[in-house]
């Protein structure tokens, strides 16, 4: 694993830039509370958790076939998302089916439950406080990759759901490169409460979300149309316009101190990426589990994009009932 430095133009450490936890000696068995907390601290401080090899059993022939699926088939060269509370696998092409479709579910629905499991055990105070979001299966090249400009993973930004939202609650993923010979390369910048700060600025703060009678009556209108966003709290909300502003910002993205990280075969990394503003540039085969962790199971709340945004705006913006 390698990471380059990033000097300050005066010799001081920059603020908000993530550091690297290795974790070596950490297995699926479960570890003690304390350890389980501070390792908790590291990732609300805005840290990468890093193992070295992939801390949970990964089958030799299911990692076969999915590094096989995009020479077998093309219907299978999009990324690929598993929803466990459906037991559905997305984003795959009309004409897909047959057992390499199931075969597909079951693989990546297995590494979901042994990602949570193994989460579950390495960090007790988050343990049963999530809800288990997508997993996904990512067989394509990063580098290079056409997309829209707010779908590109290539530039540093925070993660928000449009569709999913949070009301304040942590997303928190982990990573796993199945690459058998090629680093998935990241690259982080300054955490959120560095750069909310900024963007709030550029943005405006978030309003309170009104409780009168009236808005009571037009949220559940909105929520009962399926209304896109009729769900969205104020802190989504702000967080989603701040994604967008992240990527579509040319002088962020020229000139914001970046870190490299160089992510080898076989490795696994987990990071809150609501807070950690990161990019993907290179890397190909690649799984990932995602889980949306309550707000109160936080050991540093003081620390979590909600509280840097009611701090700024002196007044809450979860969603109110």
């Amino acid at each position: 694993m390698s990471a380059a430095s990033v000097p300050s133009p005066n010799g001081a450490a920059i603020p908000g830039m993530s550091k690297l936890v290795t974790v070596k000696d950490e297995v699926a068995q479960g570890i003690d509370t304390g350890r389980g907390r501070a390792l908790c601290g590291e990732l609300e401080a805005g840290n990468i958790l890093y193992f070295p090899h992939t801390p949970f059993a990964f089958p030799d022939d299911d990692l076969k076939f999915l590094l096989g699926l995009k020479q077998t088939d093309a219907s299978f060269h999009k990324n690929i998302a598993y929803r466990p509370a459906e037991d559905r696998i997305t984003g795959l092409e009309k004409t897909a089916q047959g057992p390499e479709v199931d075969r597909l579910r079951s693989i990546v629905a297995g590494y979901s439950h042994r990602s949570t499991e193994f989460l579950a055990s390495l960090l007790p105070p988050y343990a049963g406080k999530w809800k288990l979001d997508y997993a996904s299966y990512r067989p394509l090249e990063e580098q290079g990759r056409p997309a829209r400009l707010r779908a590109r993973n290539d530039l540093p930004h925070v993660d928000a759901f449009p569709t999913r939202p949070t009301n304040g609650d942590r997303i928190l993923r982990l990573f796993t490169n199945i690459n058998p010979s090629q680093n998935r390369v990241w690259i982080t910048s300054q955490t959120f409460d560095v750069i909310g700060p900024q963007f709030a600025k550029m943005l405006g703060l978030p309003r309170q979300q009104s409780s009168n009678a009236v808005a009571k009556v037009l949220r559940g209108i909105a929520n009962a149309a399926h209304m896109p966003g009729a769900n969205r709290s104020p802190y989504d909300d702000f967080m989603h316009r701040c994604h967008n502003a992240m990527k579509e910002s040319g002088e962020f993205q020229e000139n914001c101190p970046k870190q490299r990280w160089e992510f080898p075969p076989h490795s696994t990394w987990i990071v809150f990426t609501d807070s950690v503003s990161h990019a993907v540039l290179q890397g190909q085969y690649a799984l990932e589990q995602t889980f949306i962790i309550s707000r109160d199971a936080m050991v540093r709340p003081e620390n979590a994009p909600l509280r840097v945004l009611e701090r700024l705006a002196g007044h809450p913006l979860t969603r109110a009932s």
